[in-house]
C-alpha cells in the first residue's frame, strides 16, 4: 500500500512539476517596439532619436570631381612646380572622389534651441594618395547654444552665403572664402526684423597667418621645393617664414541684415602677426608683435527680375597685415606655401601673399591688401543654371617692404634659388579671374556639372629672372618678368542625400 501511495503521491509532483515549467514558458506580453518618429520642428529629413526628446539630421554627399590643366580643387597652375612651368611631364588632368557625411541634432530647451552639427571628409585624391590610400578631414565640427558657438564653423568674417557660391573651383580667389571652418567662440545677439551682431574670437592658424618673411634668411624661390605644404600639415612651413607661435585669437565682428530679398554684410577683425627671431635662436632678439586688421562689405540680391532663383551677390575686402582675410583665403594655398608662379616660354611671373616682412634689428612692414568678388547665377529652367563669377585681388608692400623682398634676390644671396638682375618695379602683385559654370540637376539631390577658369597673373616687376624653372632649361639670359594667362576648367557630378 505504501508502495502505491509514494508512486502515486510522486506522479502527482511530476505533473506539477510540469505543468509549473510549461506556465513559466508560457509568452509574456512584449513592451510596444519605439518606432522612430518624424521631427517636423527643424524642416525636412529631421527624426526623434528614440526614447529622447533630440532630433537628427543624418546627411551627406559623394562628390567626383576631374580638373584640367589645375591641381586638385581646380587650383590653376600657378604655384611653381611642373603645372606652372607647363613642361611635359605635368599633369593634364586630376581626379578627386570625396564622401561627405553629416550630422545635425537639435533639442528644445528652455534657453532655446541647443544644436549640434559636424561635417567629416574622407577623400581620395590622385597622386596624394596610395592605391587604395585617401586622407580624411573635418570641416566642421560646433555646438550651438543661448546664442553661443563653440568648435569648427564658418568663420563669422564671412558673409551668409559662403557656403552658396555658384562654382566647383576652390581655386578661384573669393575674399577669405573659408568654406572649411575655423576653430572659433562666438556670440550671436538678434534684434529682429532679420537685424542681427556678432562677435568672435577665431584661431588664425593655419588659415589667417599669410606668412611672414624675415630678411635674413632665404625666401621660397619662384620655382623652388616647398617640402611641407601651408594647409593641411602645419601652418605655413615654407621656405622663409618667419611666424612666431599662435599667441593671440583673431577678434571677428560682423553686423549682417537678413530679408526676403536678399542679406546685407559687414565684417571686421583684428589679426595678430606674431614673428619669429632675427637669428637662429631668442638671443637674437625679434620684432614686436604687429597687429592688423580686415574689413568686408558683401550683398546678396535673391530673385532677380531675370527669373525664378536668379541670384547676385558681390564682396569687398581690404586687409592690412592680414592678407588673408582678402587674398588667397581657403584651401587655394595647399602647396604654394604664400607664392604664386607661373610660366610660359622664356618668361615667368611670380609673386608672395604674406602678411609683412622684416629685416634684422627691424619691425614688421605690414602688407596691404584688397579684392573685389562677384557672383551672378540664372536659372534657365529648374533644371539648368548657369553662372558667371570674376575677381581682382591686389597686395603691395610699401617701399620698406619692397626693399627688404628686393635684396633677397640679389647677387651673393644663398639659396635664394636665383637672382634678379635688371630689376625694376616692385613686388606689388595681382591676380584677375572670370569664370563660368552650367549646371544640370536631372533629378532631385543630382547634379552634373561643368566649369571653366581664366586667370592673368599681373605683376610690378620688370627685369630678368636667373634662375631654374621646373622641368626647365634655363635659357641664356634668365627668363624675362612678364605677365601670364593661365586656362584651367573642371567637371563634376554630386549626389546629396
Amino acid at each position: 500500500m505504501k508502495t502505491i501511495k509514494g508512486l502515486i503521491l510522486g506522479s502527482a509532483a511530476g505533473i506539477l512539476a510540469v505543468g509549473g515549467a510549461q506556465a513559466a514558458d508560457l509568452p509574456v506580453k512584449a513592451k510596444a517596439v519605439e518606432y522612430v518618429k518624424v521631427c517636423s520642428l527643424y524642416g525636412a529629413g529631421f527624426y526623434y532619436i528614440p526614447g529622447t526628446d533630440t532630433c537628427i539630421k543624418i546627411g551627406g554627399a559623394i562628390r567626383l570631381d576631374t580638373s584640367f590643366n589645375a591641381n586638385a580643387y581646380d587650383t590653376p597652375f600657378w604655384q611653381g612646380g611642373a603645372g606652372g612651368a607647363g613642361v611635359w611631364t605635368k599633369d593634364y588632368y586630376l581626379t578627386r572622389e570625396r564622401i561627405n557625411l553629416t550630422t545635425d541634432t537639435r533639442t528644445a530647451t528652455e534657453y532655446g534651441v541647443v544644436r549640434t552639427y559636424a561635417n567629416i571628409q574622407f577623400d581620395f585624391s590622385q597622386n596624394r594618395e596610395s592605391i587604395a590610400g585617401g586622407f580624411t578631414e573635418v570641416d566642421y565640427a560646433f555646438i550651438q547654444f543661448a546664442g553661443f558657438t563653440f568648435g569648427k564653423a564658418v568663420s563669422q568674417f564671412d558673409p551668409q552665403w559662403a557656403l552658396n557660391k555658384p562654382y566647383i573651383s576652390s581655386g578661384f580667389l573669393a575674399g577669405s572664402n573659408n568654406t572649411t571652418g575655423i576653430p572659433q567662440i562666438a556670440y550671436t545677439a538678434s534684434f529682429g526684423n532679420g537685424v542681427s551682431a556678432t562677435i568672435s574670437l577665431e584661431n588664425a592658424s593655419p588659415y589667417r597667418n599669410a606668412g611672414l618673411y624675415n630678411n635674413a634668411t632665404a625666401i621660397l624661390a619662384p620655382f623652388g621645393s616647398n617640402t611641407a605644404a601651408s594647409y593641411g600639415v602645419t601652418s605655413n612651413t615654407f621656405v622663409g617664414n618667419s611666424y612666431g607661435g599662435n599667441h593671440i585669437p583673431d577678434v571677428v565682428a560682423n553686423l549682417r541684415l537678413d530679408q526676403a530679398w536678399g542679406t546685407l554684410h559687414f565684417g571686421a577683425a583684428m589679426h595678430t602677426i606674431t614673428p619669429g627671431f632675427y637669428g637662429a635662436n631668442e638671443s637674437f632678439g625679434h620684432p614686436d608683435d604687429s597687429y592688423g586688421f580686415a574689413v568686408n562689405g558683401a550683398v546678396e540680391f535673391k530673385n532677380l527680375p531675370t527669373g525664378a532663383g536668379d541670384s547676385l551677390k558681390l564682396e569687398a575686402t581690404y586687409a592690412k597685415g592680414a592678407a588673408k582675410y582678402a587674398i588667397a583665403g581657403g584651401t587655394t594655398d595647399t602647396s604654394g606655401g604664400g607664392r604664386f608662379a607661373a610660366a610660359s616660354g622664356n618668361t615667368i611671373a611670380f609673386g608672395y601673399v604674406l602678411d609683412g616682412v622684416f629685416g634684422p634689428g627691424g619691425q614688421i612692414q605690414q602688407s596691404e591688401a584688397w579684392s573685389v568678388v562677384g557672383f551672378y547665377e540664372h536659372y534657365w529652367n529648374p533644371a539648368w543654371r548657369t553662372s558667371l563669377f570674376g575677381s581682382y585681388s591686389s597686395i603691395s608692400y610699401g617701399d620698406g617692404g619692397n626693399a627688404l623682398l628686393a635684396a633677397a634676390f640679389a647677387a651673393g644671396r644663398p639659396n635664394n634659388g636665383g637672382t634678379l638682375t635688371g630689376s625694376t618695379g616692385n613686388f606689388d602683385f595681382a591676380v584677375a579671374q572670370i569664370g563660368t559654370r552650367t549646371a544640370w540637376t536631372p533629378v532631385k539631390n543630382l547634379t552634373l556639372s561643368a566649369e571653366f577658369t581664366y586667370s592673368r597673373l599681373e605683376q610690378n616687376l620688370g627685369g630678368v629672372w636667373n634662375g631654374p624653372v621646373t622641368g626647365k632649361a634655363t635659357p641664356v639670359g634668365g627668363y624675362a618678368l612678364s605677365n601670364q594667362n593661365i586656362y584651367n576648367g573642371s567637371v563634376q557630378i554630386l549626389r546629396s542625400f
